[in-house]
């Protein structure tokens, strides 16, 4: 098993790197944003198994981050444990409230991060996590945590985007999804871009899917739908 692969929202750069040089001691990568707009430009390029997520950002706050990552499909299974010098009872129960896994108050002891979160982990490993399922459709098998696609034992080469379309319309297997719904899931982006990005994803993915490619549906006025019956 690789080591967990961690993303760090910390604008302190002394502090990140304090962080990470402990973590990777402790067996994890890290990779590291000082903003939420760039978290979640990591996010749409590499699988990660934690965020570590502080409250006190430009820009956008790390609330703000929390919930954009739980209101997304493909990111909102993903741990959270807030880092924040803010200890007051309400900063907590509104982080709980966004979904946060846990909340570690700064300053923190290196130990006392690496474990809770090895807890998280551990936690989030018992309960079956969805961003770490199996997605599989016939002889079709997506490992999100992995970020590979296989297809009767054979392995896929797929781009982060044909990738995460196919993760879209599986997690919504049978359901009709429009264009404009696709756009917001898999490039998140502003629903009034031109759509015709997705005919032509669509078409590059039912081609390396092979016969597979068949369940990949057009719905006419509306968009796609990954049709398990073919």
């Amino acid at each position: 098993m690789s080591d967990p692969l961690l993303l760090v929202v910390e604008d302190d750069r002394n502090l990140a790197k304090l962080v990470g040089f402990n973590l990777e001691k402790a067996g994890y990568k890290c990779l590291f944003s000082e903003n939420g707009e760039d978290a979640f430009d990591q996010l749409s390029r590499r699988s990660f198994d934690l965020v570590l997520l502080d409250v006190m950002l430009p820009g956008i706050d790390g609330f703000e981050v929390c919930r954009k990552i739980r209101q997304h499909q493909i990111y909102k299974d993903i741990p959270i444990i807030m880092l924040t010098a803010k200890g007051e009872e309400i900063d907590k129960i509104l982080g709980f409230e966004l979904g946060i896994d846990d909340y570690v108050v700064k300053p923190f002891s290196p130990r006392e991060l690496t474990l809770r979160i090895r807890a998280v982990l551990k936690r989030d490993r018992r309960q079956g996590g969805v961003f770490r399922e199996a997605l599989k459709a016939g002889g079709l098998e997506v490992d999100i945590a992995r970020h590979s696609v296989t297809l009767d034992g054979q392995e896929l080469v797929l781009t982060l985007m044909e990738f995460k379309l196919l993760v879209a319309l599986l997690k919504r297997k049978g359901q009709a999804q429009s264009r404009e719904m696709l756009l917001s899931d898999v490039w998140d982006v502003d629903r009034s871009i031109n759509t015709r990005t997705i005919d032509t994803h669509i078409t590059r993915l039912r081609e390396k899917l092979g016969e597979s490619g068949r369940q990949i549906k057009t719905v006419r006025g509306l968009g796609y739908k990954f049709d398990e019956e073919g």
